[in-house]
């Protein structure tokens, strides 16, 4: 007995009043999930591939989408022989859902599309180091690489001087070449950019002998670089048409230069702040005072304020990194004060700090003052929880 096939609906997953869009999307993740080339050897995925298949083949098509509507799988039972196999898909178009999943997976362009036309060159990657100050508040940079230029002796032809270019015979000066192929669904029809011109619809028989045929002569050149004030570790700075030549009278491509900031030995970024430690003494934080904090402005003065406790953050505004939009407007610096505690006391300085302890609550003493509790002595209870 035939296996009953699957409502198509149900084996695409959408429901029965789906577009064309939502039914195509939905066959795109199927067919990339179970295609037979991405599981290899897997004879279960490959069934469910047919299966959408078959079933896209269906819904994809008004009239036949119609039909299955009204009559159901009965409608194509003459044709289909029971089964993926004997069903008949010359009249349904997949280049373009493979096209987009798979890269031009039949190995062609998409159709339609036109490679002999103008087209803009290609972008150019470079980078340069600056320094955290320069990311901080813009720097002007020169860099060197190598540029293509149009050939003077054949103006970018190519073609040696006296002569031209000749139209492509494979393509007919169109830059691109029509196959068949015999796939799952029949007969696909494919594009695909032409193999002897490279898309150009032009042959050069005699080439130029300065420029062996490219149409460029590649030289070393100095670029200036603007780098932005506020720029970020990572980012690029984007210079118009100093990237590829284009082709068939396009556009040059762009120069885009990625920034690499260095490290600072105090200070760190984050968006547009800036943070750092100051290191205090014991007798700043208790009485208060000045100090003198660094920023990518220069040293400041801050007045610490009596009684305060290490780890507290104070913030200097407008002491950050300016706004890539506005330079006018910048971050904060928000600045970490540590107390220090000194490692070394002379034997006045030790005397002197037990007065100031003994008035101030006699903290040296307080382990051996403390009164002992009904368990018995503090020393005793204390030993008793390390040896627990």
């Amino acid at each position: 007995m035939a296996e009953q096939k699957r409502d198509y609906y149900e084996v695409l997953g959408v429901e029965k009043s789906a577009d064309d869009a939502a039914i195509k999307k939905a066959y795109r993740v199927l067919a990339k999930k179970y295609h037979p080339d991405m599981n290899p050897g897997d004879a279960e995925a490959e069934k469910k591939f047919k299966e959408a298949s078959e079933a896209y083949a269906i819904l994809s098509d008004p009239e036949k989408r119609r039909q299955y509507d009204q009559f159901g799988h009965a409608a194509f039972e003459g044709g289909a022989g029971g089964g993926f196999g004997g069903f008949d898909f010359s009249s349904a178009d997949f280049s373009d859902i493979f096209g987009d999943i798979f890269g031009d997976f039949f190995g062609g362009g998409r159709r339609g599309r036109s490679s002999n036309g103008p087209m803009k060159g290609a972008n150019i990657r470079t980078s340069v180091r600056i320094t955290f100050e320069e990311a901080v508040f813009g720097v002007e940079k020169e860099i060197e690489l190598t540029l293509k230029d149009e050939c003077k002796t054949c103006h970018g032809s190519g073609a040696k001087p006296g002569t031209s270019p000749e139209t492509c015979s494979k393509c007919g000066g169109k830059g691109q070449v029509v196959f068949t192929q015999q796939s799952f669904f029949g007969t696909v029809r494919n594009v695909q950019t032409c193999p002897e011109c490279n898309g150009t619809g032009k042959v050069i028989k005699e080439k130029c002998s300065d420029c062996h045929g490219s149409g460029y002569i590649a030289s070393r050149k100095k670029i200036q670089v603007s780098i932005p004030a506020g720029i970020d570790n990572g980012q690029s700075v984007r210079i118009r048409d100093k990237g590829e030549p284009g082709s068939n009278g396009g556009s040059r491509g762009d120069l885009l230069v990625e920034v690499i900031v260095g490290r600072h030995p105090i200070f760190q970024r984050q968006d547009y702040n800036i943070f750092s430690a100051v290191p205090i003494s014991f007798a700043v934080a208790a009485l208060g005072g000045d100090v003198i904090v660094d920023t990518v402005d220069g040293k400041v003065i801050y007045e610490v304020k009596a009684g305060t406790q290490t780890d507290t953050k104070v913030r200097l505004k407008g002491k950050g990194v300016p706004s890539l939009r506005n330079r006018d407007v910048r971050g904060d610096h928000y600045v970490t004060l540590i107390v220090q505690t000194p490692e070394k006391l002379s034997h006045e300085a030790r005397e002197l700090l037990k007065q100031f302890d003994a008035v101030t609550g006699d903290s040296l003493n307080a382990a051996k003052n403390a009164q002992p509790d009904k368990a018995g002595d503090p020393k005793e209870k204390k030993k008793k929880k390390l040896f627990k």
